[in-house]
């Protein structure tokens, strides 16, 4: 069975969105992109920097409400549905909660088939992309480099501490196929 979605789990910085403007590019059909950034970018701003929400601490800490986790799960059914319907997804994900927040997906995923991508980069690498992009708050990168991966089970792994996203695209595509 063809791979219907590709789930990409790492860190702040760790050079997901990177990997999967790589894989639209070298996977043979039409793939979508969506990440947790889009859906925190679609919310409204009030819901940035409430405890109901979707807030960053000052040294890169992420702490989510409840209102968060409502959209959330609405937003996990939509893109699944999505994939229901035959489109092919790739999605960016920081698996915050580890087994929890993928049991998530797995859930709303059901019997779709999924390739579970961990995407690795060492912290001081990941904490420099971070500093590079100027629009993190410093320290994210960091705390979630390994934190996001404990309790995750993986169809396979990269890293991109010295790999480019283009060699890692190609890996995944390879066993999306």
């Amino acid at each position: 069975m063809t791979t219907q979605v590709i789930i990409l789990n790492g860190g702040s910085s760790s050079g997901k969105s990177g990997i999967a403007r790589c894989l639209q590019a070298v996977l043979p059909d039409p793939w979508l992109t969506f990440g947790c950034d889009t859906l925190v970018e679609a919310m409204p701003a009030s819901m940035r920097s409430a405890s109901e929400g979707f807030e960053v601490a000052a040294d890169g800490g992420v702490s989510v409400g409840p209102e968060f986790r409502t959209l959330e799960a609405a937003w996990i059914e939509g893109v699944a549905t999505m994939a229901r319907a035959g489109a092919r997804v790739i999605v960016d994900e920081v698996f915050l909660g580890g087994p929890a927040s993928q049991e998530r997906w797995r859930k709303s995923l059901g019997d779709l088939p999924v390739l579970w991508v961990g995407v690795r980069c060492d912290s001081t690498v990941a904490a420099g992309r971070e500093t590079a992009r100027g629009d993190r708050v410093a320290g994210m990168a960091a705390s979630q480099a390994e934190v996001v991966h404990h309790g995750v089970r993986y169809d396979m792994e990269v890293d991109t501490t010295a790999t480019e996203s283009l060699e890692c695209a190609r890996a995944i595509a390879a066993r999306a196929a």
